[in-house]
């Protein structure tokens, strides 16, 4: 297991690592400071031999045992271990020093030894506890929630299944959100706070974040350090950050780039809680050492080569950096990778009257991610929603995890960056091929509930909508306004939303077209009475000035009467408006200059409420899977070669996982091909078995529909031509029954992991290009949302006629191929294509399997602190 830094529940950074052989005297020393209570309950008796534990701790790790232990500057607070008793069951055991309990160490240990015993083909850990002992009980109870442990011979057995479910996951992200809320505290809410490297002159950077922090009002304890002053702006200057003679929460860093790791290791020693690195110039080995020697002393980092920090609270009123914009408080909370991208979005919120809570400019991401910050934000309350920019993802797999949680309680939008790629993998499989990078981004985000935007206006336009308006509860869109031109054009976008514009009874049209002499009454009139009648889920009230209007009133009438319809969002769209408010009411009701972008951004509102609503998927339980089987055939065959394998492995991989392949026989020569070709009965396939081949139709290799022996040898015949071998391998297979043809599939990526795939298949797969993906795990709503994605989804329903296609037995293909992928990451590439499906179900007709093996890869469920 690779060494990880993590928080404990009291947000303290520890190390976990493997345990060393010269880690025996400080594990001793571990065991000797239990006192006998706690003695007694870790080995059921006090007189336990110490020394043969501490033996056992450190023999070597392999497959079958593993040892851990937790650290904190050297010193080591704890340890566990577990050790294979048959193929699917490891006992564990945990000791937590006496002075560290309570601290989650026991839960962490465990949650990475279930995590390492996974990858082992490990199945459960299990453990016994005496009754009384009440602390490592509820360990196994946060470890599997709603697992019955049972009594034996005295003791409590406790089950830890190494494959959490989703109660066991819920636990992990609520220890996870607390350990990371309370460690980035010192950051985002400190108490004190010094700004190393202020400068006496304007236009420095120190010297400007200094004076934004003094002129925001920052209700915490400011200094300064500069050993050239006595004060700066105002506030008494220090030497060194020792000097300050009291605790400091956070140290905005802003000195020259050869200056920043002698300035954090002093930070370090001063016990500073977190810094803010404003510095650029630092390679990747200089900000690896400056997070190493910062974890070490329990310090978290924001940055190298970043803007700094901000939070409205009225509580705090932190402005730690230097952008040339104040944001307003409100619900919006930030996260940008570039600087620059945070500056827009900041005066961008301003000029559009969206309120900040909260502003991180990530810069490099040394240390702290953006990842970080969505747990942190999953329990602010001064959040209502967040808005991130993003150029990159640290652990994307994690992403997802900690996105969907936020986003089942809090609208997440993000601009993604990078769009632009190379072209597709050389030589890949159609399955492969499909998987870039950003389609990736765009699987991830759909699952995880994040609204993507193209652009920043369009982050910004949503945003407004949504973080002080309520949630639709639908996508029917009603327009009330002024002008029938307007109106037009905003029921058209209405079209490009996805949004619905149907008939209202109670107005008797939609858009409700109000005239250009409409009067502040008529206008609030006309919403209150559309809102009331409950026939929309949404509301775009158009207004035009004119010169014989009065625009103030409207406006003023308008925001009344959405402040009378508490459960409708409302977008106003205001023309010819000379400076037009940003919102109106007391609701705060955006205020936009085009129709447009204000129904695309309720558009984008109602489908994200629609995900909310959906259920949350489930991981089926799926009979007739035997992973070990498929675990030791794949063995074998890496144990041989990686890369594509023979069509036999395919095929054995598949049967075990229960997934439908057409009967294929493996022939040698034309004799053989021409007796499997009766054995297999007429009319069959005969296509080339050579397994690295993308398309063999497009060089002759594929024969389909032969009746007869003569078809059969012209065929054997033409696949040797194709591939220039005498005697070519074939496979021989029975023309299986006609339907819609589909290509499935996975692919593995060593940062988002296995994605499963789904298409229109056949020889128009690339040239349709009409295909979903999704990352691990696939749940039964993923699998259904998969086929029903596809533009070609009407030709499995019953298109013009044809029998639809049994969607059950797709989606449990598709499921089928994610528990797969999620038991065999080995799996590089895996391509069904094509694959029939029909009223009597679906078959695999074409396989091709290639296999990888795995390095070290980010975890999803664990948790650890990136490393830079």
């Amino acid at each position: 297991m690779e060494a990880t830094d993590c928080l404990t529940m009291d947000g303290r950074i520890v190390h976990v690592r493997a345990i060393r052989p010269d880690d025996a005297p400080a594990l001793l020393a571990l065991h000797q400071r239990l006192s006998p209570r706690n003695r007694y309950l870790r080995f059921f008796t006090a007189g336990a031999a110490l020394d043969a534990e501490v033996r056992r701790l450190t023999r070597a790790s392999d497959g079958d045992r593993l040892g851990l232990l937790v650290e904190e500057d050297g010193r080591v607070l704890a340890a566990g271990s577990y050790e294979r008793v048959n193929p699917d069951q490891a006992d564990f055991a945990l000791v937590v020093a006496d002075e560290h309990h309570g601290e989650g160490l026991g839960t962490l240990l465990l949650e990475h030894l279930a995590a390492a015993a996974r990858h082992a083909g490990i199945t459960e850990l299990v453990g016994d506890v005496l009754p009384e002992n009440a602390a490592m009980l509820r360990v196994g109870r946060g470890m599997a929630p709603g697992t019955t442990n049972r009594f034996v011979s005295g003791t409590v057995r406790i089950r830890v299944p190494t494959i959490p479910d989703e109660a066991a996951l819920a636990a992990v992200g609520a220890r996870d959100r607390t350990a990371a809320h309370r460690s980035l505290r010192p950051l985002l809410a400190p108490a004190s706070v010094a700004v190393i490297g202020a400068g006496r002159s304007a236009g420095g950077v120190g010297h400007e974040v200094l004076a934004a922090l003094r002129d925001g009002g920052y209700t915490g304890a400011l200094h300064a350090v500069n050993p050239h002053a006595t004060q700066v702006c105002g506030v008494a200057a220090h030497p060194t950050v020792a000097a300050i003679g009291s605790p400091v929460d956070l140290a905005v860093i802003a000195v020259p780039a050869g200056s920043v790791p002698d300035v954090v290791r002093q930070c370090c020693a001063s016990g500073v809680r977190a810094a803010v690195v404003l510095s650029a110039g630092l390679d990747r080995a200089a900000e690896r050492d400056l997070v190493a020697v910062a974890r070490r002393h329990g310090m978290r980092i924001v940055g190298p080569n970043c803007l700094g920090v901000i939070n409205t609270d009225p509580a705090v009123r932190v402005n730690a950096a230097f952008a040339p914009v104040q944001p307003v408080a409100g619900g919006l909370a930030v996260a940008s990778q570039s600087g620059a991208v945070g500056v827009a979005i900041l005066q961008a919120t301003t000029r559009c009257g969206v309120g900040v809570s909260s502003f991180v400019s990530l810069g490099d991401k040394a240390d702290v991610s953006g990842n970080d910050l969505l747990t942190y934000w999953y329990d602010d309350p001064a959040t209502r929603a967040v808005a991130l920019y993003l150029e990159s993802f640290g652990n994307p797999r994690r992403f997802a995890w900690v996105a969907r949680a936020l986003a089942t309680r809090k609208p997440v939008l993000a601009v993604k960056s990078g769009r632009a790629e190379g072209g597709r993998r050389a030589g890949a499989s159609p399955t492969a091929a499909a998987v870039r990078t950003d389609t990736a981004v765009q699987a991830l985000f759909a699952q995880a509930g994040v609204i993507r935007t193209d652009t920043l206006g369009e982050l910004l336009d949503t945003a407004r909508v949504l973080v002080d308006q309520p949630l639709p509860g639908g996508s029917r869109l009603a327009v009330v306004g002024n002008a029938g031109g307007l109106n037009v054009v905003a029921a058209d976008a209405a079209r490009t939303a996805a949004l619905a514009v149907p008939a209202l009874v109670a107005a008797g049209a939609n858009p409700v077209d109000l005239g250009a002499e409409a009067t502040p009454e008529a206008m609030a009139a006309a919403i209150r009475a559309v809102a009331r009648a409950g026939e929309a889920d949404l509301m775009v009230v158009a207004f035009v000035a004119t010169r014989t209007n009065d625009s103030a009133a409207i406006l003023a009438a308008v925001g009344a009467a959405i402040d009378d319809c508490p459960d409708l969002p409302v977008a106003v769209v205001a023309v010819g408006v000379r400076d037009a408010p940003a919102t109106v009411g007391v609701r705060r009701a955006p205020v936009f200059d085009l129709p447009e972008p204000a129904v695309l951004a309720l558009g984008r509102a109602a489908r994200y409420a629609a995900w909310r609503r959906e259920p949350a998927g489930k991981r089926p339980v799926l009979p007739g899977i035997d992973a070990e089987a498929a675990r030791a055939v794949i063995r074998r065959a890496l144990a041989t070669a990686d890369g594509w394998q023979p069509a036999d492995v395919a095929r054995s991989v598949l049967s075990c996982y229960g997934v439908p392949v057409v009967e294929t026989l493996v022939a040698t020569g034309a004799d053989e091909t021409v007796r499997f070709a009766a054995l297999a009965g007429y009319p069959v396939a005969v296509k080339a078995a050579a397994p690295g081949i993308v398309h063999k139709s497009d060089i002759g290799a594929v024969w389909l529909g032969l009746s007869d022996e003569a078809a059969v040898r012209r065929a054997y015949r033409g696949i040797g031509i194709a591939l220039g071998q005498a005697r070519p391998a074939v496979l021989v297979q029975p023309m299986a029954a006609a339907g819609v043809e589909l290509v499935a599939g996975v692919v593995h990526d060593e940062r988002f992991g296995s994605l499963v795939t789904l298409g229109l298949g056949g020889v128009h797969t690339d040239l349709l290009d009409d295909r979903s993906l999704r990352l691990l795990p696939l749940t039964d709503r993923d699998a259904t949302a998969m086929w029903r994605g596809l533009r070609g989804a009407p030709l499995l329903t019953g298109y013009r006629g044809a029998p639809p296609v049994d969607t059950a037995a797709l989606e449990d293909l598709l499921l089928r191929l994610g528990r797969l992928a999620e038991d065999l990451p080995e799996i590089a590439e895996l391509d069904l294509n094509p694959v029939l499906a029909g009223p009597g179900g679906c078959t695999a007709v074409d396989v091709k399997l290639r296999l990888a093996r795995i390095g070290v890869e980010p975890e999803t469920y664990v948790r650890q602190l990136t490393h830079a």
